[in-house]
């Protein structure tokens, strides 16, 4: 910051934070802005969560959030301890390509590891009846069939160190556990509903005015209210993107949560209906289904085989400014998605990483708001592209139409297609390898990255099935070892 006679000195830091919204995308921004700066007072105002708000309401998330855990101090022990937590090692994909395929998506930069290779079919036999069995492309896959996993011990490298994987949790349960650690941080809490805004005449928000008339003020707004963007939606300027075009208007049910079940994969299946998920939980199978708006209820209850639960229509877009003024949307306040691969809380979270590594001082100047919006939309854009790939499978006009391409989507598909290759997109939520594993299983064709493939293939197969034996020995059955995990913490009075 550059004062007068154009010394530069310290920029004035914030004093006062507000993050509007009390679901999980409101509660961790707040904990990471009070860890990134223990001086400021950071408030939460409730606002309750819609149910098209899926960040709010995921009970899932990429690899990339065991990172941000790890960055604000949330352990994983405590996730699975207070949170029905679990883990999944992949993706299966069922129906994309033709009606009897299948594909798998590991996570991390192995994911395309042994695609040369047809080994590992000996290795567990998770085919549907009728259908053979498609040659494991990982690690992660061949422990997922077999049922084998632990969280590697950190100080000593094991067969599964590199092994990548996503969390899972209960909702409610992982939301209290978030409520905890803002609590013990000192974050502030006011409880009564956001009434009006009062936004000063340069358009910046100079107050909340909340339901019981309290009126609170703050250098800086997150809004984490959802779709509704309670914040951003009232200052001018607000406009939102229409995405419809690529990502279609969709109905969301949720079904009767099944059983609980703790297994290392999770399901996506294409029908004539739409897509079902199918989410393995500690705390019952999860059952959703995304469909075309008119298709009869009867007929959806019958595909997903369960009790529909919730019904809500899917609008996709996305802001064009996430930071306006001294406002910054977080999450579905600033991108309506789609709930395929857990992405709209991977967006959520890239976005709090984002915001920690740009934080403003008490004035922001006009090149941060410049440099966030350029790289939040690029987030936003490339999870859109990720899903965008989903609609443009070769199946998926059968249930949704046709879809159009963004022109990343478009140049990514011809690059994979004819050169095999996935080309490097900036804030991608995907590794290549990961996106170019979801494309094959989608039925986008091999497309194996060329620069992953060894000069001696032979070799490398023959490392890999090494590397797989190594890893299925050593990995504990995964029921067992969770089970043990809760039971030793309940005896120590840690659960």
């Amino acid at each position: 910051m550059t004062g007068p006679g154009g010394m530069t000195g310290p920029r004035e830091p914030l004093r006062r934070v507000v993050v509007a919204g009390d679901g999980q995308v409101g509660l961790l921004a707040a904990i990471a802005m009070r860890r990134a700066m223990p001086g400021c007072d950071i408030v939460i105002m409730g606002a309750p969560s819609g149910p098209a708000d899926l960040a709010d309401r995921a009970a899932t998330a990429l690899p990339f959030t065991n990172r941000l855990h790890d960055r604000l101090g949330i352990a994983e022990e405590a996730v699975i301890l207070q949170a029905g937590g679990s883990h999944r090692l992949v993706t299966r994909f069922f129906g994309w390509d033709k009606q009897a395929s299948h594909g798998a998506m590991p996570y991390g930069g192995g994911a395309d590891r042994a695609a040369m290779s047809g080994f590992a079919q000996a290795w567990g036999d998770h085919a549907r009846p009728g259908e053979r069995a498609p040659s494991a492309g990982s690690l992660a896959e061949i422990l997922a069939r077999n049922g084998r996993f632990a969280v590697p011990p950190p100080d000593r490298a094991t067969p599964i160190s590199h092994i990548e994987y996503g969390l899972r949790w209960h909702p409610a349960a992982y939301r209290e556990l978030l409520i905890g650690h803002a609590r013990q941080l000192g974050v502030s809490y006011v409880s009564s509903a956001i009434a009006s805004l009062d936004i000063d005449e340069g358009g910046e928000l100079r107050a909340v005015i909340a339901a019981n008339e309290q009126r609170i003020d703050a250098d800086l707004y997150l809004d984490c209210t959802g779709r509704e963007a309670r914040l951003l939606s009232g200052l001018p300027g607000y406009a939102v993107e229409d995405w419809s075009g690529i990502l279609p208007r969709i109905a969301l049910y949720r079904a009767v949560p099944g059983q609980p079940m703790a297994a290392l994969e999770d399901r996506l299946t294409l029908l004539d209906e739409g897509w079902l998920s199918e989410f393995a939980g500690r705390d019952g199978l999860q059952l959703e289904m995304g469909a075309p708006l008119d298709l009869p209820p009867e007929r959806i209850r019958a595909a997903m085989g369960a009790e529909i639960e919730s019904r809500v229509e899917l609008q996709p877009g996305c802001v064009r400014q996430a930071w306006t003024g001294n406002v910054i949307a977080i999450g579905d306040a600033a991108a309506r998605l789609h709930p395929l691969l857990g992405l709209p809380l991977d967006l959520a979270h890239r976005q709090i990483d984002l915001l920690l590594e740009m934080l403003p001082g008490r004035v922001a100047e006009p090149v941060e708001r410049s440099e966030y919006n350029r790289r939040s939309a690029l987030i936003a854009q490339g999870a859109c592209d990720s899903l965008g790939a989903f609609y443009a499978a070769p199946r998926a006009s059968r249930p949704f139409g046709a879809t159009g391409l963004s022109e990343r989507l478009d140049l990514t598909l011809d690059q994979f297609r004819r050169r095999g290759r996935i080309p490097l997109w900036e804030e991608a939520p995907l590794l290549r390898q990961e996106l170019a594993a979801l494309l094959r299983a989608l039925g986008f064709g091999e497309g194996s990255m060329q620069i992953a493939q060894p000069a001696n293939s032979d070799a490398a197969a023959r490392e890999f099935a090494e590397q797989a034996r190594a890893a299925v020995a050593f990995a504990p059955p995964y029921a067992q070892w969770l089970a043990g995990i809760v039971q030793r913490a309940s005896a120590a009075g840690r659960g």
